[in-house]
């Protein structure tokens, strides 16, 4: 018995829910595709239900009273609903859908952070953030008048939390952390830094574009005041992203953007603003993707998050013992363990990133190379661009291999 079958989830049969999965590239090159911190793949339920919302209820949604625009209503509602309850939110009026993770980290820069940074307070980020949230919160410190600092990371890429103590204090309003790392796969202790944060009665926002599609979240459990996410790293749709907020403070927030959708009342002088969650939803919402992102949390409860975990942990740790035993091959982050999420960065010696990307493009292995849009972390550590192998529920063992003998492949060539 492997270790995959000892923890339940079959990956044969998982990849036969995935129909890009038996395609080839090049010349009749099977697929290996581990690229999956960039974007999953989305499995035949997920494809279904968004061609049958197009197939037999594609219409706008709170727009009409006809028959399909009621139905598509609920299915919109109802994936509000879904969503709520696969992060352990309260219900739908916390749940804002966005475009992507991106855009959920900008509504809270621009709709809170707007009305409570200026001179004399400070946000804190840290060393391994995605472009996604460093710039969002440079920008509006920049406007505002508010410091800016950043915890630094330690010689195994994970943060400093001593020295996080000393930069959360009363000048801080909002600490913003990745929950998992998407270069280092460093799982941050989100509850410690939220326990920080609200001892000095500041806030928290989770990045969690990488631990919402890998394991269990409980945004209750965390005691986050915000959370990001996209559908498309979860098996879900692109063009849908997801905002948490708790209720209290979403009610507070005026949004950042004004149309159609979001309004109570119009005057040519004024408005008010829908209930939650629909006043951060300006003009027609992401429907069809909706009811994908649905579909792809039903799907992966049926999996079980607690063995999508388990076997992402399983994965990681061979590709990364398997790399490890190479004098050739430095990898970043921390080692497999409970702080470890489903990801390696890498490098070849003496084998820029692209180019052995480009040989195990070859091989059919997808992989991604350059700074994965951590740039300063890249600075951090030294080096101008890595590997990415990241790895999710279809991957095996046996695709790992594929991996280093396409490493063994550019080591021949640029011998």
């Amino acid at each position: 018995m492997t270790a995959t079958e000892h923890q339940g989830l079959d990956v044969e049969a998982v990849r036969a829910d995935f129909p890009i999965l038996s395609r080839t590239v090049g010349e009749d090159t099977p697929l290996v595709y581990l690229d999956n911190a960039a974007t999953t793949q989305s499995p035949t339920s997920v494809i279904e239900a968004m061609n049958e919302y197009y197939r037999t209820y594609n219409a706008n949604v709170h727009r009409g009273i006809h028959q399909l625009s009621m139905e598509a209503s609920i299915e919109y509602e109802e994936a509000h609903d879904r969503i709520a309850r696969f992060i352990g939110a309260a219900g739908r009026e916390e749940i804002v859908f966005t475009k992507n993770t991106t855009e959920s980290m900008n509504l809270v820069a621009q709709a809170w952070g707007r009305e409570h940074l200026e001179p004399g307070t400070a946000v804190v980020l840290t060393e391994m953030d995605h472009h996604a949230s460093l710039v969002p919160w440079t920008q509006m410190a920049e406007r505002t008048g508010a410091e800016v600092r950043h915890i630094p990371i330690d010689d195994h890429g994970r943060l400093d939390l001593e020295r996080a103590a000393e930069l959360i204090d009363d000048d801080v309003e909002m600490v913003s952390v990745p929950h998992v790392s998407n270069t280092l796969g460093t799982v941050n202790p989100l509850s410690t830094l939220a326990d920080m944060a609200h001892e000095h009665d500041a806030l928290i926002l989770g990045d969690g574009a990488q631990a919402v599609p890998n394991r269990p979240v409980d945004v209750a459990a965390l005691d986050v005041d915000f959370y990001a996410f996209s559908g498309h790293k979860m098996a879900g749709p692109t063009g849908i992203g997801v905002l948490y907020g708790r209720e209290s403070l979403l009610e507070s927030m005026v949004p950042f953007q004004f149309g159609g959708g979001m309004i109570e009342r119009v005057t040519l002088d004024g408005a008010t603003w829908a209930e939650l969650p629909w006043k951060f939803e300006a003009g027609t919402p992401p429907i069809a993707e909706g009811v994908g992102l649905a579909e792809a949390a039903d799907y992966l409860d049926h999996l079980g998050m607690d063995r999508v975990q388990a076997h992402e942990e399983q994965i990681t740790q061979y590709a990364h013992e398997r790399l490890a035993e190479r004098d050739d091959v430095t990898v970043y982050g921390p080692p497999p363990g409970e702080d470890r999420g489903g990801l390696v960065s890498f490098t070849l010696d003496g084998v820029h990133p692209h180019d052995l990307s480009s040989i195990l493009n070859e091989a059919g292995v997808a992989v991604r190379a350059g700074d994965h849009c951590t740039q300063p972390l890249h600075d951090c550590l030294g080096i101008p661009a890595s590997a990415r192998a990241s790895f999710y529920v279809y991957n095996s063992t046996e695709e790992v291999d594929v991996l280093l003998e396409g490493l063994d492949t550019a080591r021949e060539i640029f011998a």
